[in-house]
């Protein structure tokens, strides 16, 4: 089986609008939550999110290619051309042919369907816009990057909640490792901030109107955020044969159905899923240095996962280093375990670990090490990223220092 690197990354988020403002946000841990702007609040529970700030589509795309795309197909594509363009690939015919196209949504084109759906039921319109279809579906981000850089090999899109991205990097690694492809542009990407939709959570009551604090005792709540990341993955005998950078290398994937309730965790299933990621990596539990939690700072959510890694990890969980860095850039829900996994490798190439902000108080059903408030100095060789989704659908993906 072939191993498989990452070698280009892109990215959008409320931390920043590219790969490096990203990456410098989340270790100064900056706060990229704050006042929902993009329509007027006073209606919805919940007025905070973590959103994309200073985007403007007309300076990605021209007229005639924005009447194609929702908010969330946009993301999906500016992160995947920086992602391409870092990796310094050219797609010829035949590389075409053997590159993939795997990348997650949650929702799809929201912002799409609710405007159609104000236009009717409240303007009284006979007709919505032409286009309406193409854009609301889930598949529209893949299709998009597809037709961009006329990729013509496997691509689809996984829609499986808060696991979305994790499923899509995941199943393009095994593509990878069992020779389909040589490459794959992987990820995930979400737009989601509506009226309806954070009318729909704060029926959930899962959501907070402060901010977001992950395993403290004083959580309220999750915050949902917005935005996309793309990791080019290639078979490392590829990248090695046109002289590529190599950020990482991905050495595991577990995935597990809790097959118990539509939006409450169940310990068994993360559990299953981290034991299948390691033993899939061939890791043991003393081989691990930091888990990038799914951490969405609700209540049930943050003991689940506790427990599940202490289940895990037995004697070794106190040593380890666990944060959340939805903290900062907001619960992206089906992107986030691209958002997440772009977190790892730069902990990974940097020797850092994100910290969990906003840590208040220790919750004593909480007791791990969190890395509260403040990015850590360490020795870092393996790590995971773990996505818990509502559903009961998890993924855990590992990643290993690159070394040749």
């Amino acid at each position: 089986m072939s191993r498989v690197v990452v070698t280009g990354l892109g990215a959008i988020t409320a931390l920043g609008n590219n790969v490096e403002e990203f990456q410098k946000g989340l270790m100064q841990g900056t706060d990229g939550i704050g006042p929902i702007s993009q329509f007027q609040s006073e209606e919805v529970r919940t007025r905070i999110a973590a959103e994309v700030k200073d985007f403007n589509p007309e300076n990605h795309f021209d007229k005639p290619q924005l009447d194609y795309l929702d908010r969330f197909a946009q993301f999906a594509l500016v992160a995947t051309r920086e992602a391409v363009a870092d990796a310094g690939l050219r797609f010829t015919k035949k590389l075409a042919q053997r590159t993939a196209v795997v990348h997650g949504t949650g929702i799809g084109g929201q912002n799409t369907q609710e405007a159609s759906y104000h236009s009717i039921y409240a303007c009284s319109a006979k007709r919505v816009h032409p286009f309406t279809i193409p854009k609301i579906m889930p598949n529209a981000g893949c299709s998009h990057i597809s037709i961009e850089f006329g990729i013509t090999g496997p691509s689809f899109t996984t829609a499986t909640a808060c696991s979305s991205a994790g499923h899509a990097i995941g199943l393009a690694y095994m593509m990878l490792r069992q020779g389909m492809v040589d490459v794959a542009l992987s990820g995930g990407g979400e737009a989601c901030i509506t009226p309806g939709t954070m009318m729909g959570w704060d029926s959930l009551r899962v959501t907070s109107n402060d901010t977001c604090r992950p395993f403290s005792k004083n959580r309220s709540g999750t915050v949902i955020g917005e935005g996309a990341a793309t990791l080019i993955l290639e078979t490392l005998e590829h990248a090695l044969s046109r002289d590529a950078k190599i950020y990482a290398e991905i050495i595991g994937f577990g995935m597990s159905a809790d097959a118990y309730n539509i939006v409450q965790p169940l310990q068994a299933g993360a559990e299953r899923a981290l034991r299948m990621c390691m033993e899939d990596a061939r890791l043991m539990c003393s081989d691990i240095q930091y888990i990038n939690a799914h951490g969405t700072a609700t209540r049930q959510n943050d003991i689940t996962e506790t427990r599940a890694i202490r289940a895990v990890f037995g004697e070794e969980a106190p040593r380890l280093s666990v944060s959340s860095t939805k903290s900062m850039h907001g619960h992206t829900l089906g992107a986030a375990a691209a958002l997440e996994s772009l977190a790892v490798i730069t902990a990974l190439q940097r020797q850092k670990v994100p910290a969990t902000m906003n840590f208040t108080t220790v919750d004593p059903e909480c007791d791990l090490d969190y890395v509260p408030n403040e990015a850590r100095a360490l020795s870092i060789e393996n790590a995971l990223c773990n996505s818990f989704a509502f559903g009961g659908l998890n993924t855990v993906l590992g990643f290993r220092r690159y070394q040749r």
